[in-house]
């Protein structure tokens, strides 16, 4: 498993232990000389307690182990799932106390549910696949604004945004530009697809994936020369990568996709 990876992993395996030490916590305090409300309420938290703990440890077993064998447990994919995305802003607390960055946190996750992603290929035609693109990867000095028609962008070259038209065009796939979380909501409200290509920073992606779970999603993290929401790029061959993952053998656009094991 690569490192990045590993870092969602070691906190979200923390989480659980300390998950397990409140739940033996609780158990000494049931037993020790008390009224019967607070063995009531000791009783009944420390259920649920066990409860989250007994699925949330399951699910993070499953998940390692599809990990480091990149083989899908399609019967266990939702608890696999379920558990990353409910154990991410817990791994994201445990980390600030452990003084890891917060972008290192959410890269982690982004890589983890990639391979996730990756391991049970999924295939739907080409029309069902949305690349979800963020406004920023426009030069800002262009004066035709893409935000609410793509069509509007006069493939000049000078950015991304032409390269994602030419993958657009490519593989009849559809492709939408954002400004933001309430924007990129609404067009997969509006559009319905069946498998997402995400390109965003590190919070944007992380939290997309939450948002639209259990949708497919494949993230790519942009490139940020310039600093973060200007003139941002993006490895246009993971993106073309990722499309392609999700195209189906029989869709007139396939060309073969490719094993995505890392981001």
């Amino acid at each position: 498993m690569p490192s990045r990876k590993r870092v969602f992993i070691a906190l979200i395996t923390i989480t659980i232990l300390a998950l397990g030490v409140l739940l033996v916590g609780g158990w000494l305090l049931y037993f020790n000389p008390t009224n019967i409300v607070n063995r009531v309420v000791l009783a009944v938290i420390g259920s649920l307690v066990l409860l989250a703990l007994a699925v949330a440890s399951i699910g993070v077993i499953v998940l390692v182990v599809s990990l480091w064998s990149h083989r899908s447990f399609p019967l266990l994919q939702n608890m696999m799932s379920t558990a990353a995305n409910i154990l991410f802003p817990v791994a994201v607390v445990v980390g600030k106390i452990l003084r890891i960055d917060k972008e290192v946190i959410e890269s982690s996750f982004i890589a983890v549910n990639n391979q996730l992603v990756d391991t049970r290929d999924i295939k739907v035609r080409s029309d069902q696949v949305m690349i979800l693109a963020p406004h920023c990867l426009q030069d800002t000095k262009c004066q035709y604004k893409i935000t609410i028609d793509i069509e509007n962008c006069r493939r000049c070259g000078g950015c991304p945004v032409h390269d994602l038209h030419e993958l657009k065009d490519k593989y009849g796939i559809r492709f939408v530009v954002a400004t933001g979380g309430t924007l990129a909501r609404r067009f997969v409200k509006e559009y319905r697809p069946r498998a997402i290509v995400a390109i965003a920073c590190e919070r944007d992606l992380s939290s997309g994936v939450q948002d639209v779970n259990p949708l497919p999603v494949i993230g790519v993290l942009n490139i940020r020369p310039e600093g973060p929401c200007f003139n941002t790029k993006v490895n246009l061959d993971q993106v073309e990568t990722a499309v392609k993952h999700f195209i189906e053998k029989q869709s007139p656009a396939f060309r073969g996709a490719e094993h995505i094991t890392e981001f």
